[in-house]
């Protein structure tokens, strides 16, 4: 099993790795978000990361960790979209092939965006847990590299170099709001922060409509179990068997938290307004978490991490 120093280390080692080929992304105060709940709280752009969300910092830092030659096998991921995008950007920048393999319901602009960056998209599984295993399974078989969304070391130190960024942009972090799927991202930003701040707070975010990992945490072991239909489609879906990100989940979030579909649109379109960015529902799940719990978060140094951008036009449209 693995402990957080494990993790910690992955994210130093991360951090040298991918460095140059990832941005550091703005750390922006929210006047708004302050002022009605009375702390003093920040918003990590990660919606201005390459390809439009965080999940490029774990797909460049998998792909880099493996030898030049079995790159050149070619390589396998599986996505219900953002992650799908990171790899095919990193696999451009690093001069290889892949596939991404994606739920038959994935959004339509995401996938048009993978096959616009140049990577080839194959359609399998009504749920993101059964596209995985699939993808896999079909990387074994193929002697591919197999890039994991979210169920690897290297993708979960990835994407904790944005608790790095953190450490360096702010001196005291009291509370993080962080939008919980799999549980990479959140798996790396608590690993790593709470080495730096050890009595910050990490909260999980979920939408009501999909929070399997909050309730596997809740019994002790990984469920199976259905989702309903969410504008966070980026949280959506199950967990793979035996993901290591299950016990980290369990050691490091501190809380967990559920937001509505209402509360996610109106969130998405509060944000829209005072901050004049686009995000997507799973940034905003994160949002309205901290609007949920607000009451209770005064004078409280807090960051909301933005994890990505990309949604369809026609979703805005139907939001707005």
């Amino acid at each position: 099993m693995l402990k957080s120093t494990d993790v910690v280390n992955e994210v130093r080692l991360a951090e040298s790795r991918i460095r140059s080929n990832i941005r550091q992304t703005i750390l922006e105060h929210s006047r708004y978000l302050s002022q009605v709940g009375g702390a003093n709280v920040y918003c990590k752009l990660e919606n201005l990361q390459y390809t439009g969300s965080f999940k490029v910092r774990g797909a460049m830092n998998k792909l880099l960790s493996v030898m030049s030659e079995e790159l050149e096998q070619g390589v396998v991921t599986a996505s219900t979209g953002n992650h799908g995008m990171a790899v095919a950007h990193s696999v451009k920048e690093l001069n290889t092939s892949g596939i991404v393999f994606v739920t038959e319901n994935a959004s339509s602009t995401k996938v048009q965006a993978i096959e616009q960056i140049g990577a080839d998209v194959h359609y399998y599984g009504k749920d993101c847990a059964e596209t995985e295993v699939y993808a896999r399974r079909y990387a074994t078989e193929n002697q591919m590299v197999y890039v994991p969304p979210y169920n690897d070391i290297k993708v979960i130190g990835g994407q904790g170099t944005i608790g790095v960024e953190l450490a360096r942009q702010l001196d005291q972090i009291d509370i993080v709001f962080v939008s919980l799927g799999g549980g990479g991202l959140i798996s790396g930003i608590a690993g790593y922060l709470k080495s730096v701040y050890p009595h910050v707070q990490i909260i999980g975010c979920s939408p009501e409509n999909s929070q399997v990992m909050i309730q596997s945490v809740k019994a002790g072991k990984i469920l199976d179990l259905p989702s309903l239909p969410t504008l966070s489609d980026g949280t959506a879906g199950g967990i793979e068997p035996r993901a290591i990100t299950f016990e980290l989940c369990r050691a490091l979030v501190d809380e967990y938290v559920t937001v509505t579909e209402d509360e996610i649109k109106e969130s998405l379109r509060l944000f829209i307004q005072t901050h004049h960015i686009l995000i997507e529902g799973s940034a905003a799940v994160a949002v309205a978490s901290y609007l949920k719990m607000r009451e209770h978060l005064a004078g409280k140094t807090i960051v909301i991490i933005i994890c990505g951008a990309n949604i369809s036009l026609e979703t805005l449209k139907s939001i707005l």
